[in-house]
C-alpha cells in the first residue's frame, strides 16, 4: 500500500445521520423525522452506502437555513468534522462524487461470503483503512480499493480477492443497484410497503 497516496488523497466532506444529528444539536432520530417530512432534505443530496444515506456535507451546511423554522448549525461540530475529513474539499451536487463503498459494496465487488472477511483484510493491514468512518460504517473511495487489489491478490490463501468487472464497472458509472444501493425501510416504514 502506499501510505503516501492515502495521506494525500483528497475526499468531498460528506455527514451521515448521526453527522447530520451532532451538526444541529438534535437526535439521529430527528434527522429522520425531517426526511419523512420535508422533500427539501430527501436522499437528493445524499449517496447511498452500504444502505445508508451520506449527504453532502455542502447542504447539510446550509439546511438549516431552508426550513420554514431556521435551525440553529453547530459551528464547533463542523470545524470538527471538517478537521476530521482533511484534506478534503466541498461538493455541492452528488453527480460531483467520486465512487464511494462501503462493506457491502466491496463484498459484492470481491464476491466475498461475508463481511467478516473484509474486515479481516482491514485489520491486518492487507486492505488499507477506510478513508471515512461515518456514522460508526466505514466507507472508502473506490479508486484507493482498487489500487489495493493486487496485494490482495498476491497475499490471498483461501480467498480470490478478484474483482468482479461488472460491479467495479457500475460502481464507476454510478449505475450500481446491487446489494446496499438502496436503503431498505426498517420497523413500521417496513410494514407499509408491503
Amino acid at each position: 500500500m502506499a501510505g503516501e497516496d492515502r495521506a494525500a488523497a483528497r475526499k468531498p466532506y460528506l455527514a451521515g445521520g448521526a453527522e447530520f444529528a451532532a451538526l444541529y444539536n438534535v437526535k439521529r432520530l430527528q434527522v429522520s423525522q425531517w426526511i419523512s417530512r420535508d422533500q427539501t432534505l430527501g436522499y437528493r443530496y445524499s449517496k447511498i452506502i452500504s444502505g445508508s444515506p451520506y449527504w453532502l456535507l455542502q447542504f447539510v451546511k446550509g439546511f438549516g437555513e431552508t426550513t420554514p423554522r431556521p435551525k440553529h448549525l453547530n459551528e464547533a461540530e463542523l470545524a470538527r468534522l471538517v478537521k476530521e475529513q482533511d484534506p478534503g474539499y466541498w461538493v455541492g451536487e452528488v453527480d460531483q462524487l467520486p465512487p464511494l463503498v462501503g462493506q457491502t459494496e466491496l463484498v459484492a465487488l470481491f464476491g466475498l461470503p461475508s463481511t467478516a472477511l473484509l474486515r479481516k483484510a482491514v485489520t491486518t493491514g492487507r486492505l488499507r483503512p477506510s478513508d471515512y468512518t461515518l456514522s460508526g460504517s466505514p466507507i472508502w473511495l473506490l479508486e484507493s480499493v482498487v489500487e489495493d487489489a493486487p496485494a490482495l491478490q498476491q497475499g490471498a490463501r483461501t480467498v480470490d480477492w478478484s474483482l468482479d468487472e461488472g460491479v467495479l464497472a457500475a460502481l464507476r458509472a454510478g449505475t450500481y443497484d446491487g446489494p446496499g444501493a438502496r436503503i431498505i425501510p426498517r420497523g413500521p416504514a417496513a410494514k407499509q410497503d408491503k
